[in-house]
């Protein structure tokens, strides 16, 4: 088995832990609705992130691109493939955090969310897999197609339903009212 090999083993073994971690500390297996779609579009609903694929699902893509761009900055000796499985651990650890009481209940607090109750599992593990494409995206594309993926999606989700990566950040780490409002308006 190659050493990549098993860095591809253990990014899965990754993932699958943290689904059984997400559904150990209760979080549900799928949409409480009954069905799982693979798009949603609405943001304003109880059903935001609890099917497969929905406006958030870029920033996760962008957690590739950018978890890429960091670990090839200060990992570049180590393969794609061990670049890939700590990057998953970053990202599933993520998943695990915002999937917490405290941190459901800051987003409640902060911001216009009020609908959001955490996510359901197969939404976690669809946006874990959204990492892993942007993180493979950066592999092959170059610099500057990344760059325009991260501006092109921030502008298009700030457009489109006034959030996005950098203002999901802010509003978690520093709420400003004058975000809040201008999200609140749309």
């Amino acid at each position: 088995m190659t050493r990549d090999m098993r860095a591809y083993g253990l990014t899965a073994f990754i993932i699958a832990a943290t689904a059984a971690w997400l559904l150990y500390i209760g979080r549900v297996p799928i949409c409480e609705c009954g069905y799982v779609k693979l798009w949603h579009g609405q943001t304003m609903t109880s059903e935001n992130s609890q099917h497969i694929a929905d406006w958030y699902t870029p920033s996760h893509l962008l957690h590739g691109l950018l978890f890429y761009g960091a670990l090839w900055l200060v990992a570049r000796k180590l393969s794609f493939g061990w670049r890939l499985s700590i990057a998953t651990l970053i990202e599933c650890a993520w998943e695990i955090v915002e999937n917490s009481d405290a941190i459901i209940e800051r987003y409640r607090a902060v911001t216009i969310s009020l609908d959001y109750y955490g996510d359901s599992v197969i939404n976690s593990v669809a946006d874990i897999l959204a990492m892993v494409v942007g993180f493979w995206l950066a592999r092959v594309i170059p610099v500057w197609a990344s760059v325009a993926l991260v501006i092109g999606f921030e502008v298009l989700t700030m457009w489109i339903i006034r959030d996005g990566l950098a203002l999901n950040i802010i509003m978690l780490l520093y709420p400003l009212d004058v975000i809040r409002d201008w999200q609140a308006a749309g």
